[in-house]
């Protein structure tokens, strides 16, 4: 289900916003990591997993599991529930476990969606501690054009060109704290947005 539905996720972005990816040679071939990106839209995770060649596992808020069809497809391409303004255990068992076996893992530092394209929000904590955990390499994105084409409160989509961006590996340095390492990434994201 993953395959298919990346495959008909990519040909829309193609054919309706112009997608375009750079830096797809910084994923790895082989091997987990940890993909981390911005996050402005909810089409967000629907650009960056498109973009990457490799199946990518994303986590969003459980509340989205409650509604029938919606839950059955995130369940099939592999999304795991995540419990909003609580340490989901659960849920870092699992992404950690993806890594582990050599999967990759899609995290958004800030949390949730920006209200502004230019505005940055401090990243989460959590992101440092999947990081410094996990042990792999972290591959910062940068997602351009999600803003203009679906802004958080919008009900319609606008047509406009999709970017995604891929950074050089982070390789994280033991001892460092995790929300140090969360600025560490949220830092190289924002730098791929000057290229």
């Amino acid at each position: 289900m993953y395959r298919f539905s990346r495959f008909v996720l990519l040909i829309i972005l193609k054919l309706f916003f112009l997608f375009e990816v750079k830096g797809r040679e910084n994923i790895p071939k082989e091997g987990g990591f940890i993909l981390a990106a911005n996050h402005v839209s909810y089409l967000d995770p629907i650009a960056v997993g498109a973009a990457c060649p490799r199946t990518v596992h994303f986590m969003a808020r459980d509340n989205l599991f409650f509604k029938p069809f919606l839950k059955s497809w995130l369940k099939a391409v592999g999304v795991i529930p995540l419990k909003r303004n609580a340490a989901d255990l659960s849920a870092i068992k699992t992404g950690l476990r993806i890594v582990h076996k050599a999967g990759a893992l899609a995290l958004f530092p800030e949390g949730t969606r920006r209200t502004k394209e230019n505005m940055y929000l401090n990243p989460e904590p959590g992101v440092g501690f999947l990081a410094a955990k996990g042990g792999v390499p972290v591959i910062p994105a940068f997602v351009s054009g999600t803003y203009k084409a679906m802004p958080r409160q919008a009900r319609s989509l606008h047509l406009t060109k999709i970017s995604v961006y891929f950074g050089e590996e982070i390789h994280i340095e033991r001892g460092r704290s995790y929300q140090e390492i969360s600025h560490l990434i949220m830092a190289n994201i924002k730098q791929l947005s000057l290229n």
